[in-house]
């Protein structure tokens, strides 16, 4: 027995599963990037010639900057529309991701970290 496939759409006529596959997308973004530091920390302690508080430095000044920011962004999306807030916190995080890439001390890395993590929401 063969059962039809129902197709799901919103109230205005569109498909959600747009929308779905980009907060999947953003959210296991986040996931990495909130891990990835922990899985580094030997690697930076010894290729940015850092001590072990500037690379905790790393990963709490992210963290403190992706809370803070939180009901303002929400602020911001009832604004400006949550599609339109959501696509700018993705350039910034991509923009932020690509200036941790090439920092070349921990410095630099933390103020690129902070950048990350207040990325709209």
């Amino acid at each position: 027995m063969t059962r039809s496939r129902e197709q799901v759409v919103s109230a205005d006529g569109t498909s959600p599963w747009p929308a779905l596959w980009a907060l999947v997308i953003g959210f296991f973004m986040i996931l990495v990037d909130a891990t990835i530091v922990t899985v580094a920390t030997p690697a930076l302690l010894t290729s940015l010639d850092a001590d072990v508080n500037s690379v905790v430095w790393v990963t709490s000044a992210y963290l403190l900057a992706y809370v803070v920011p939180l009901l303002v962004t929400g602020r911001l999306g009832d604004r400006f529309g949550p599609k339109r807030v959501y696509l700018c916190g993705l350039a910034v995080f991509t923009l932020a991701s690509l200036w941790c890439g090439l920092t070349s001390t921990v410095g630099a890395l933390i103020v690129a970290r902070v950048a990350q993590g207040s990325a709209p929401r």
